[in-house]
């Protein structure tokens, strides 16, 4: 009886596993194509990922799914990069480095930006998804910079989202880095003002 049981699990977690590879197939092929350009067919999408029809719908039963999975997994990579930045920097230079990040990917997914208005448009359709996982970031970050007396006290994450929403307004087709990273350092440097300097240590 147990062996049986034992026989049935191993049997399930090779299938688990060709599921979840399929499932990060088509996101990765959907990210790629969609970015492109925000029109472009689920079929095409499936054949590029490999998979038939019917592996695709069971994991994503409508485009607005599949554009909604990709923009929560997309947000999550940027949110997670905080803590690695973290990890390696100073908490000013992590937290400047992480607004260079949201900027690429505010610009570099352009097409997906718009999958997601058609995807939300609709009256019936799904609402937009939070940016909750991009505030807990910004906020690890400007917490962390306080924390070393780099930055002014008391700014919040919805702040700095604030003040960094000029990114949205630049064209992704034109030469939008040098612009980005100017309004970043005025920012930095508008968050630096009344910072109380760097704050003792144990060490």
């Amino acid at each position: 009886m147990g062996g049986h049981r034992d026989a049935s699990r191993s049997a399930e977690t090779p299938q688990r596993a060709d599921a979840q590879r399929n499932r990060e197939r088509i996101l990765a092929v959907a990210v790629t194509e969609l970015t492109r350009s925000a029109d472009t067919p689920l079929s095409v999408i499936a054949k590029k990922a490999c998979v038939g029809q019917g592996t695709f719908y069971r994991n994503f039963p409508s485009r607005e799914a599949l554009v909604m999975e990709i923009y929560r997994h997309e947000m999550q990579q940027v949110a997670d990069s905080a803590d690695q930045l973290l990890g390696r920097r100073e908490p000013d230079r992590a937290l400047r480095e992480w607004m260079d990040r949201l900027a690429r990917f505010s610009m570099t997914k352009a097409g997906l930006a718009d999958a997601i208005r058609q995807a939300t448009s609709s009256p019936d359709g799904p609402a937009k998804p939070g940016h909750d996982t991009l505030l807990q970031a910004a906020d690890r970050l400007l917490r962390a910079c306080e924390e070393t007396g780099v930055i002014r006290p008391g700014v919040t994450s919805e702040d700095l989202i604030l003040a960094i929403g000029g990114l949205w307004q630049l064209d992704p087709a034109s030469d939008w880095q040098p612009r980005a990273a100017r309004l970043l350092d005025l920012v930095m440097d508008g968050l630096r003002v009344g910072a109380p300097g760097r704050k003792a240590t144990d060490a």
